[in-house]
């Protein structure tokens, strides 16, 4: 019978020894909202991310430069039916030597395809092994979740607490959908410029800081430029409209992100619309297209931006 515990493995120029001291690195790869010792035997460590998942882990095996294992102690998934889906899993990391550089093979022991969390899991552990740790060995820069994220804004959100949007506020456009990502590639997606130009329009200009001015062109003769107002990773993205459309000038984009056992909620909301015109109407159906767009890019790694966002 197939082992069906969830795997991954990479292969690095690295030494054992600095694959072993990366990956005790927690805060470096994973989290920064980590408490606790994360580089001893026996140590126990809590990670959390919002109000969305907790879980304790004890620190069962570490070999220098050739294994650590974890235990779940204790878990909670807000998104799922059974909360405490991962207690009593074994998270291992095996570290190798193969011709002259080091292989890494993380295991998640007791994380199957029967869980309801599987998919979700699976993606976040893919992204956070395959982008953010093997980053930190080969760059010293990993890309762990920031520390203190709060989960939402009272000013910003269009969430209740359970997901639902609420009503929308007139002169608004408001679309939702699932993507079948987790909120960490969405969140990716929406802020850099890489991502930005693989589902809107390849012409793109941005970088994820605040205060910081994104340029979208589409074709010879059209831009629209955006303020960035508010990034909160993973849950908030807000642009205010600068240059575009007369009718986009001075409008609020306004990205929220839930996390969900498929993947990830995504809200948009693009409000301060004046009145309603052909052009607001439009506006809406072109969003729906380059949001497909947007899903497609998360999902399969390839999107249709501009000008194949109708195909």
């Amino acid at each position: 019978m197939k082992n069906q515990d969830f795997s991954t493995a990479l292969l690095v120029d690295a030494t054992p020894q600095e694959v072993f001291d990366a990956v005790n690195n927690v805060r470096g790869w994973w989290s920064e909202n980590i408490e606790g010792e994360t580089a001893r035997q026996h140590a126990e460590f809590c990670y959390h991310y919002e109000d969305v998942h907790r879980c304790k882990i004890k620190i069962t095996e570490l070999l220098p430069s050739k294994k650590v294992v974890w235990k779940v102690l204790d878990n909670y998934f807000k998104f799922t039916e059974e909360p405490g889906e991962w207690i009593g899993t074994n998270v291992i990391f095996d570290i190798s030597e193969e011709d002259g550089k080091t292989r890494l093979v993380f295991t998640h022991l007791g994380l199957v395809p029967e869980y309801e969390c599987f998919q979700i899991c699976r993606d976040a552990w893919t992204h956070y092994i395959q982008e953010s740790l093997k980053g930190l060995i080969l760059t010293g820069v990993g890309s762990p979740t920031p520390a203190n994220i709060k989960n939402e804004s009272t000013e910003t959100s269009l969430l209740h607490e359970h997901g639902s949007a609420t009503q929308p506020i007139p002169g608004g456009i408001h679309h939702r959908l699932l993507i079948n990502a987790p909120v960490e590639i969405v969140y990716k997606a929406l802020t850099t410029r890489d991502g930005l130009a693989g589902w809107w329009t390849p012409e793109t200009e941005a970088k994820p800081e605040v205060g910081s001015i994104a340029r979208f062109t589409f074709g010879s003769d059209y831009f629209k430029e955006m303020k960035i107002e508010e990034l909160r990773p993973y849950s908030n993205v807000k642009w205010r409209c600068l240059k575009g459309y007369e009718s986009w000038i001075g409008t609020i984009i306004n990205f929220v992100l839930e996390p969900h056992c498929q993947g990830c909620w995504l809200l948009l909301g693009h409000e301060g619309w004046r009145e309603y015109t052909p052009g607001f109407a439009e506006c809406s159906y072109d969003w729906a297209m380059f949001l497909r767009s947007l899903k497609i890019l998360c999902e399969t790694g390839t999107g249709l931006p501009y000008p194949d966002q109708y195909r």
